[in-house]
């Protein structure tokens, strides 16, 4: 049911695009292979249930915000607000450690999702790890790395491509991308 659900608010937030509709798929058309593995993995992702939609959408919107996507933030943040993430987890996602929008376990997965999403890996990625497996099962935490994992493939795409946002988060709150450290 909650991969039916997720699949409903992606369809809605591609449905609500107004602009720059065809710049992903206008270049991947090119290369059908590509295209089609796109879609597979995709799929498979939206359909593995074990881990909480809304971490798995809290964790792409920090990657997205990180890497700089703009369309990935827009659709994150479209598909964060349909998840039943507030405005202020949205907005604070920069913050989140002093920030009281996330509780212990929504903090250890953005901890986590910026351990993985840095080049080269911080050493306590392994602690975050260990961390992490006292609140989720480790197919949850497969899950969530290869969400993570994803997020950074599709957002570096996007960005290497030109792809721009479209306005599906228009009128909601809206992730920014976060400055980067020295």
């Amino acid at each position: 049911m909650r991969a039916l659900k997720r699949l409903w608010h992606y369809l809605k937030a591609f449905g609500s695009a107004r602009r720059n509709r065809t710049d992903l798929a206008g270049w991947l058309i090119r290369r059908p292979q590509v295209l089609i593995g796109t879609m597979v993995y995709e799929t498979v992702l939206m359909f593995s249930n074990r881990l909480e939609p809304r971490l798995k959408e809290l964790a792409e919107l920090k990657v997205a915000g990180l890497v700089n996507c703009e369309f990935c933030l827009d659709i994150g943040s479209a598909l964060a607000n349909s998840a039943g993430l507030s405005e202020r987890q949205i907005t604070d996602l920069p913050k989140y450690k002093s920030s009281d929008a996330y509780s212990e376990l929504e903090k250890l997965v953005l901890a986590y999702a910026e351990a993985a999403t840095a080049t080269p890996p911080p050493l306590d990625i392994a602690d975050l790890r260990t961390e992490l497996l006292t609140h989720l099962s480790k197919g949850q935490l497969a899950e969530l790395a290869a969400t993570i994992a994803w997020e950074n493939q599709r957002a570096r795409l996007n960005q290497a491509l030109g792809v721009r946002p479209t306005g599906m988060a228009d009128g909601m709150a809206c992730a920014l991308p976060e400055p980067r450290s020295a």
